[in-house]
């Protein structure tokens, strides 16, 4: 049996430049990389890491709040143009 096995892969390149990059910094090859992936895999008994969509920060998630309360028509808006709102908001 084989001792190493060939595995092709399409990734973005820039993903790929950055990742190198990264791994070269920790005395690492991409190849060494995906053995250490691929063996915790096997040891987790499924990926290393939990997977989930992005939760907004609080901040974030009052702004959508009052975002929606706006659309929903439960608050005014004063503003008149893009500029006056910029100017209200000190930007």
């Amino acid at each position: 049996m084989a001792k190493t096995s060939t595995i092709h892969v399409r990734i973005d390149p820039e993903l790929k430049m950055n990742a190198e990059l990264l791994l070269n910094q920790l005395g690492l090859t991409t190849s060494e990389a995906i053995n250490i992936f691929l063996s915790q895999v096997i040891l987790s008994g499924g990926l290393p890491f939990e997977i989930k969509m992005p939760r907004p920060n609080e901040i974030t998630l009052l702004a959508m709040k009052e975002s929606a309360e706006i659309i929903n028509g439960n608050i005014q808006v004063e503003s008149q143009s893009v500029e006056s709102f910029f100017e209200e908001m000190g930007l």
